[in-house]
């Protein structure tokens, strides 16, 4: 298995830390070992549904080993003072919370981090993060969340990193590397958790907390690798799903917990159930009660219980009654204590409350440039009919913005944004471009349209969208009212500027929509703006792949933003008026309706594949295909445009074979042809033409983001191995097939050129 996490990461001293806990852990009393096998939530953040208000007294008494949501030199050091000073022994507590793209700078939406395609976006994203939450009495975040997701109606998507396998594993790793640094005792780095172990991205329907069904060949090929990158990258922790996988909870599966994470990884660190995931291990199916779900949850391989009570409760019990061994007990504490021992909290417990480091390390100057630029890098240009942008501005005197996130700054930094502030620090993108544009040019602002539907006087049926923080429906006078003032705003302006999208809170945990079409008045109003017959130009701020059939016909331009973060508002204008060239990708597919899903590039063909460009469609009737609907997606995965004109030279291979043990070179010169530099994402795919079960019709294997300047040419070069093209075999052994292959390189997934080689043994 090779040199172990513990130390190849987290540098311990193994022999003095052993010698410190074995020690410890003969002073500890049963219940003071079960108090370390507990999390709770404090009352500064709502994530979930319960909260035990006793839990500062619990933590005094030494009942609670840990607690999150509880942060800031004022709440949190208290707390720890009562750990160290009125509980018997004194054992310090960890102190987590959710600091998933930020804590009080807030970087883009965590899809659209990874839309960046940039592994030191992500890193440095995650190690500015660590760096203000420590200084806030945080050492444990709950990310990178590593679950593949292949449906957009489900509200996680905004958390996860896509749907593809090699990018979601290089983007978690290069997380867990920003989290925790290369010393997890450093007063500024912090214990990351791998999340959700495993499967939750399926969630059947796109339903948050639904069950999942997936084979044995899917999960260890799609969903497994970047849970296996983050041990091996030494991450701290790991989280269980809420999902039954296959007919058994997550947070109950022997098989996942200690079977594959600890026997067959060989992870050493401890593992959280995910928010009262024990307890719902009854309504489930799978345990008479929350007793029952103790012990199964437990010797499943579940250290920690997060706020349920339920190893509080019961765990004594089934200690005397020899359902839970001593031994296993034992061995969970003494995880806990290692990794509290690692962050440097027995040296001294204080170590993360320091008032100065807070006044000096979060939302600095640095902090939020680094931002600005992450935003940049993560704003994917969907489409861009005749230039239309960046905007002319030599040609412009003024511009109608319009739209109900123009001036917004709550919904700039997204869903599970941290401590951050909504109401005063973000900034929108009418003062981005206010600042931006000075007096050069108008800005003729109106908000035009609600995420509200709209309803007729005196309706009072339900109606879609009741998210929508309870503004669910508006009535025809303010519809038309609003509609009207867009229209003059818009009579007057050279060009319309579109802020479009969804309220933060339509996605994240709990927040699955059956419709991803644009909520609200939204549509109502780019038709009637339509009428006027100028370039609109569609901003789109949201955390998930929307239908955008209707404004991909309609505008001229999209320039999909997610939620980019405090920093936002600089950041899309730095790329509206061309400062900047927009040079993200996107990390999932967006269909065309919601009728394809799921849909997403590395399907795997049928026997009965369509042809879309035979001419011959009567030949074609009886293929894998629809009546009312091409089969491709509206924008491909790796799609992504630019303001600069990327032009591929004749891809190249250095030999047609590529030998088991040896190595194939793929090259391709890249010109920059444009007036603008820029950066481009070089996309490398493979696909095996037959194997011993069916194979995906692409496979990511490689990429490059490299910058350009205007009329520069590059050579980019990728190497191919056997082991890229190892898969689990029909006998789920891991390994290449001989045989024959493509390679693909070019801009996106539909966009590629295509060579044969050989895989000979």
């Amino acid at each position: 298995m090779g040199e172990k996490a513990s130390v190849a990461v987290w540098k311990d001293d193994k022999a003095k830390m052993d010698a410190f806990i074995t020690d410890l852990m003969a002073k500890m009393t049963l219940d003071e070992k079960i108090g370390q096998l507990d999390l709770q939530s404090g009352i500064m953040a709502n994530t979930g549904s319960l909260v035990n208000y006793e839990y500062e007294d619990w933590v005094a008494e030494g009942k609670v080993g840990s607690i999150f949501n509880n942060f800031t030199y004022e709440r949190a050091y208290p707390l720890q003072k009562r750990a160290v000073e009125e509980s018997r022994l004194g054992i310090p507590i960890i102190i987590g919370h959710d600091i998933i793209h930020g804590h009080k700078t807030i970087f883009p939406q965590s899809l659209g981090e990874v839309a960046s395609w940039d592994l030191e976006v992500a890193r440095l994203g995650a190690e500015i993060a660590a760096k203000e939450a420590t200084a806030d009495g945080i050492m444990w975040t709950f990310a990178p969340m590593a679950d593949l997701v292949r449906d957009p109606r489900w509200g996680r998507v905004s958390e996860a990193p896509g749907e593809d396998v090699y990018l979601a594993t290089k983007m978690s790793v290069a997380r867990v590397q920003g989290f925790q640094g290369d010393d997890l005792a450093s007063p500024t780095t912090m214990a990351a958790t791998a999340k959700h172990f495993v499967g939750y991205g399926l969630s059947q329907g796109g339903r948050d907390y639904h069950s999942t069904d997936i084979s044995e060949h899917e999960l260890w090929t799609q969903q497994m690798p970047p849970f296996k990158a983050m041990v091996d990258a030494g991450v701290a922790t790991f989280m269980t799903s809420f999902n039954d996988l296959n007919g058994i909870p997550a947070s109950g599966s022997k098989y996942l917990l200690t079977d594959v994470l600890r026997d067959q990884w060989g992870f050493e660190g401890f593992v959280v159930t995910d928010y009262t995931a024990v307890n719902e291990l009854v309504p489930h199916g799978y345990a008479r009660d929350d007793k029952h779900a103790a012990e199964i949850a437990f010797n499943a391989g579940a250290d920690m219980d997060m706020v349920g009570k339920s190893y509080m409760d019961y765990m004594a019990e089934l200690v005397e009654e020899g359902k839970v061994s001593m031994e296993k007990i034992d061995h969970s504490v003494r995880l806990i204590l290692e990794m509290k021992w690692r962050l440097g909290l027995f040296e001294d417990p204080y170590r993360y409350f320091d008032k100065e480091r807070a006044d000096r390390d979060i939302l600095t100057a640095e902090n939020l440039e680094l931002a600005r630029d992450a935003a940049r890098k993560s704003a994917v240009l969907l489409k861009n009919d005749n230039a239309a942008l960046p905007l002319a501005l030599d040609d412009i005197n003024s511009i109608a913005l319009i739209g109900p996130l123009a001036d917004n700054k709550k919904d700039m930094i997204g869903n599970w944004a941290g401590a951050g502030d909504r109401r005063k620090q973000p900034v929108s993108l009418k003062e981005g471009l206010e600042a931006r544009l000075g007096d050069n040019v108008t800005i003729n602002y109106a908000q035009g349209a609600t995420y509200a539907h709209l309803h007729a006087e005196g309706d009072t049926s339900p109606h879609v969208g009741i998210r929508s923080v309870g503004r669910d429906v508006i009535g025809k006078p303010a519809h038309a009212k609003m509609i009207k003032e867009a229209v003059k705003a818009a009579k007057k302006s050279d060009v319309i500027v579109l802020a479009i999208g969804e309220e933060q809170r339509m996605s994240g945990e709990a927040a699955s929509r059956v419709e991803i079409t644009l909520p609200g008045t939204q549509r109502e109003l780019m038709e009637e703006l339509k009428k006027l017959g100028k370039p609109m130009v569609g901003v789109l701020f949201s955390g998930r792949p929307n239908d955008l059939s209707w404004e991909h016909q309609n505008l001229d331009a999209i320039l999909h933003a997610w939620y980019p973060g405090t920093s936002g508002g600089h950041a899309i204008s730095d790329l509206l008026v061309g400062d900047f060239s927009p040079s993200g990708k996107l990390p999932m597919t967006f269909p065309r309706s919601v009728g394809q899903i799921p849909l997403y590039y590395n399907m795997k063909n049928t026997g009965r594949p369509y042809n879309a460009e035979n001419p011959n469609q009567r030949q074609e009737h009886y293929k894998s295909r629809y009546d009312d609907s091409p089969n491709s997606p509206l924008y491909a995965f790796g799609h992504g445009l630019s303001y600069a004109d990327f032009q591929y030279g004749e891809v190249k291979l250095s030999s047609d074979h590529l030998k088991m043990d040896g190595e194939l070179t793929v090259s391709v010169d890249v010109t920059n042809a444009g007036k603008h530099a820029g950066e481009e994402v070089v996309q490398l795919y493979t696909r095996q033409m037959v194997g011993s079960v069916t194979r995906p019709v692409q496979e990511l294997k490689g990429f490059q983001k490299v910058n350009f300047a205007a009329g520069e040419t590059k050579t980019i070069t990728f190497t191919l191995t056997a082991e890229d093209l190892s898969f689990y075999r029909a006998d789920m052994s891991w390994g290449a097939e001989a045989g024959d292959f493509q390679v693909m390189v070019g801009t996106a997934s539909d966009n590629v050129q295509r060579l044969p080689f050989k895989l000979v043994d």
